[in-house]
């Protein structure tokens, strides 16, 4: 069993910042990817960002710029710095981990952390 833990989510107002993390814990024992994902309300889960086990990164088009995910790998950590919000930003925000299984991969959910930016 794998366990995700997200904290730092939140109300705040437009232009504000915001830190996400998530600490994976249980049967972990290879993880290929940490990310973050949103969903906003009547809409799909989308990528927010995502870093790989080499460091390297990717975002969506959307937070390019204004957030910055990074991993601590001794603390099965991950973290997403949020800023210059915007409403549009509102959403859930799942933190999801994928591990190595055999050739593939298998992905593990958070249980998700409000994030709510007021105009």
């Amino acid at each position: 069993q794998v366990q995700l833990v997200e904290s730092g989510g939140g109300l705040v107002q437009a232009g504000g910042s915001l830190r996400l993390s998530c600490v994976a814990s249980g049967s972990i024992f290879s993880i290929n990817a940490m990310g973050w994902y949103r969903q906003a309300p009547g809409k799909q889960r989308e990528l927010v960002a995502r870093i790989i086990s080499g460091g390297s990164t990717n975002y969506a088009d959307s937070v390019e710029g204004r957030s910055t995910i990074s991993r601590d790998n001794a603390k099965n950590t991950v973290y997403l710095q949020m800023n210059t919000l915007k409403p549009e930003d509102t959403a859930v925000y799942y933190c999801a981990v994928d591990l190595l299984v055999g050739t593939g991969s298998r992905r593990y959910w958070g249980q998700g952390t409000q994030v709510t930016v007021s105009s």
